[in-house]
């Protein structure tokens, strides 16, 4: 019996570390020789560069748990691996590799995709001591530096620390994915493997920018601007605030997304159409944004009777002039990335005269990631997964990200053969409610190749 036929059929640990692994395995990757194939072309459709087929099985490191992966989702690095911008991740690659000894196994002229994984542990390193074959885990998207002493405080604040399934190979959409022992976080028994790959990468991030104590540090009654509020990060950052007893403001472009953001139970939603923000004849981006700033700031006032303590900025080039300008006093700007490009550009008098802060963020150090999932377990925090496409289709689910056509998380499933799979506490599930799990199931966009899943 292989490996894959163990894990689909439940096998023991005993039966898993028996059977065979196989020399190689089905996933979504890309190619070194396509990585200049979009240039001069407008539209960098990730269709074209995505591929689905075999590449060959590494080995762990004694660090390291091979993980059958049952689920995966799609994340915006997706994105930016398959178009090869801002960079090639074939150059990350290439620096990892250059490290020696194991890292040399990650510089391949094929790049497995990936920053999100729910799966089987099936092959345990030999240092290797928390965790064993047969064990569910997710996957947590920071690789870190064990031996590297700030990690002892933070990971993140490692100078070596990487995004795992971007600047490292073997990522998550596969079938089978490599995972440092430093990276598992165990899996919410009540939930399913799709449901549970939607949680770590985005549900992480957003709890260190919101909840830990590096971020911005919410208290009950902070309103909390919201950009892009129906992402997968942004459904995670109202559900925090709603659980941490503040107020969300949630920014949507469409009817379709604000009703979305309604299901989650955001208390203000605004269709930046409707204010009219981006509507500019000049092109002074700075002016422009301080003008979009007070029609904001003015419906947040009408909403709530205040500014907001903090904006949550994940967007970036588009809003970051107005969320510097939108925050109250002594205010906090949080930002973990910059899906409409990375040059902003805000008038710092509005930063500095009123003493409001910008705070970096990326991804979550492992005890943020194991709290959050505490989180998941109590029912507290529910899962933002929407649509789901078979591994085969993964450039269809990407795309979707790419166009941003999508609410919340896309999940891919990749050895599970069918949604549903992987709940091995349904009492715990019945008790939390399984009719409140994933809201956004109902506003699945149900494109070219995805799966038909009940809400």
């Amino acid at each position: 019996m292989s490996v894959t036929e163990a894990v689909l059929a439940g096998a023991s640990p005993e039966d898993l570390e028996r059977a065979a692994l196989p020399d190689e395995f089905t996933a979504a990757h890309l190619r070194v020789e396509d990585q200049d194939v979009f240039r001069g072309v407008a539209d960098k459709d990730v269709r074209k560069t995505l591929r689905v087929g075999p590449v060959p099985m590494p080995e762990p490191a004694p660090d390291e748990v091979l993980i059958a992966v049952m689920a995966s989702s799609i994340n915006y690095n997706t994105v930016w691996s398959a178009t090869f911008e801002p960079l090639s991740t074939f150059r990350f690659l290439n620096s990892v590799g250059r490290q020696g000894g194991w890292a040399a196994r990650h510089d391949q002229p094929f790049h497995v995709l990936g920053s999100d994984a729910a799966g089987v542990v099936v092959r345990t390193g030999s240092a290797v001591r928390h965790w064993k074959t047969g064990d569910h885990v997710l996957v947590n998207a920071a690789v870190v530096d064990e031996q590297e002493a700030i990690t002892q405080s933070d990971g993140m604040l490692g100078e070596h620390q990487l995004a795992w399934g971007y600047e490292t190979n073997y990522g998550g959409i596969a079938h089978y994915c490599l995972a440092r022992a430093s990276q598992l976080i165990p899996k919410p028994a009540h939930l399913t493997w799709e449901e549970a790959a939607s949680v770590p990468a985005c549900a992480g991030t957003s709890y260190r920018m919101l909840v830990s104590d590096r971020g911005a540090r919410m208290k009950q009654g902070d309103v909390v601007l919201i950009w892009g509020a129906t992402g997968g990060t942004g459904a995670y950052a109202v559900q925090f605030v709603k659980n941490g007893g503040g107020i969300p403001v949630g920014v949507v472009g469409s009817p379709r997304k604000a009703a979305a953001l309604r299901a989650l139970g955001c208390d203000v939603v605004i269709d930046r159409t409707e204010l009219g923000l981006g509507a500019h004849d000049g092109d002074d981006d700075v002016a422009n944004a301080v003008a979009d700033g007070k029609k904001l700031g003015r419906a947040i006032r009408e909403a709530t009777g205040e500014d907001p303590h903090i904006a949550f900025d994940h967007v970036g080039q588009e809003t970051f002039g107005m969320s510097v300008f939108a925050v109250r006093r002594g205010g906090t700007v949080i930002t973990c990335g910059s899906s409409t490009g990375y040059r902003h550009r805000y008038d710092n008098r509005y930063l500095w005269m009123k003493l409001k802060r910008i705070i970096g963020s990326h991804v979550a150090n492992l005890h943020e990631q194991w709290e959050c999932a505490r989180l998941f377990s109590q029912g507290s925090i529910m899962p933002a997964l929407a649509d789901l496409y078979p591994l085969a289709e993964v450039g269809e689910a990407t795309r979707l990200v790419q166009l941003n056509q999508h609410i919340g998380k896309v999940g891919v499933l990749c050895l599970a053969p069918e949604p549903g799979l992987g709940v091995t506490d349904p009492a715990l599930r019945e008790r939390i409610g399984a009719d409140r799990i994933t809201p956004l199931r109902p506003f699945a966009t149900g494109g070219p190749g995805a799966l038909e899943v009940t809400a």
